[in-house]
């Protein structure tokens, strides 16, 4: 009975500690006020492959069939392999082509999904053809469409006939030294088999001039999953919407606090407002005024002209290089984020610089001219 009533008692420790468990994670969950949000976009997830190959296009159209020729029937891979693995393996084809700074370029371009647009964009032409019936990758030869390789030569017999299609700028040449040649776009998703049988047979007929072959991206069963997004500057604003009575001076006042405590020794368009009011102590008020008056005409957004843009760069370079290297960072960072409203201050200093230097000058000249 003793290792019976002994089993029973740890039994009632464990049960009571799983309910405090319980209730103390439900509690957290429950203080938790945090918002997570989600950013989808209105076209499925895109293949990691096609957003790779995309990337080799934007360095150059030889790395691209090159990398091409690499991952022809890759795609395969995805079936038998994990993501992650299916990821490192796209990385490893790639690094073939690639240094390793272009590595990680390619590495946050996929965390951001810089180039699931291009490819979204490819799918929408194709949908716009359209594509025939149960076909995994199909080809048109001047405004004819087929899905089966043994058609093609059919079809070019008769192509120079037909209307040209028009070519995009982002569109997949296959490097070849004519232009005026019958035009044969391929629809497919880059690393299936289906796509390696046209590929091979399309690249021959343009390797001997007698294509001008050209690839856009096709996927004939999108993914199910959402495009999610990362990066793109997304902000969610909750307001509560609930009256509640407060007193104005109170608020006002405590504002006015607030804002004197920031503000006080930081410079305001040249104003050492700190300083200012150590110094003329009976001003206060009217400093106070002063610098708040300065701060809401930074926020005014007024365009530049022509003129006051020469050399901004130049003068926000050697301010940044004039200043201490720990408040460096903090000076680039500040005059990046808020350029227009600090181009436009240092312009209004430099025309006060130039008038005083103007009313020196006549003063001068005042001088000599009574002298």
């Amino acid at each position: 009975m003793a290792p019976a009533k002994a089993m029973n008692v740890v039994q009632l420790l464990l049960g009571s500690t799983a309910l405090w468990l319980s209730q103390l994670g439900a509690g957290t969950v429950a203080a938790s006020k945090s918002v997570t949000a989600h950013l989808a976009a209105k076209w499925p997830e895109t293949p990691l492959l096609l957003e790779a190959s995309e990337f080799m296009a934007e360095e150059s159209n030889e790395k691209f069939w090159q990398f091409l020729e690499t991952v022809q029937e890759l795609a395969i891979y995805k079936q038998t392999e994990s993501d992650y693995s299916y990821y490192n393996l796209i990385l490893k084809k790639a690094g073939q082509f690639l240094d390793n700074l272009h590595i990680n370029l390619l590495k946050f371009a996929f965390s951001i999904r810089a180039y699931s647009p291009a490819i979204q964009m490819f799918q929408q032409i194709a949908a716009d053809e359209p594509p025939p019936d149960g076909c995994n990758a199909f080809v048109v030869i001047h405004k004819k469409h087929t899905c089966k390789i043994n058609e093609i030569k059919k079809l070019l017999k008769k192509a120079a006939s037909r209307t040209r299609p028009y070519l995009f700028k982002g569109d997949h040449k296959f490097p070849t030294n004519k232009e005026n040649l019958p035009v044969v776009i391929l629809y497919a998703e880059m690393g299936t088999r289906t796509f390696s049988a046209f590929h091979k047979v399309l690249s021959a007929k343009a390797q001997n001039e007698e294509i001008l072959y050209v690839l856009r991206h096709y996927i004939q069963k999108p993914s199910s999953r959402k495009m999610y997004l990362s990066g793109y500057g997304v902000e969610l604003a909750i307001k509560s919407t609930e009256y509640k009575a407060l007193d104005d001076t109170q608020v006002t006042t405590v504002t006015n606090t607030t804002v004197e405590d920031e503000t006080e020794a930081n410079e305001v368009q040249g104003f050492l407002f700190g300083k200012l009011k150590e110094i003329y102590s009976d001003l206060r008020d009217n400093l106070t005024a002063f610098q708040k008056y300065l701060i809401e005409s930074n926020k005014q957004m007024t365009p530049l002209k022509v003129w006051e843009l020469q050399d901004l760069s130049f003068q926000a370079a050697s301010q940044i290089m004039s200043t201490p290297v720990y408040d460096a960072i903090k000076l680039m960072k500040d005059i990046s984020q808020n350029f227009p409203i600090k181009a436009r201050l240092r312009m209004n200093i430099l025309i006060c610089l130039f008038q005083s230097t103007l009313n020196v000058r006549n003063l001068r000249s005042q001088h000599y001219n009574k002298t």
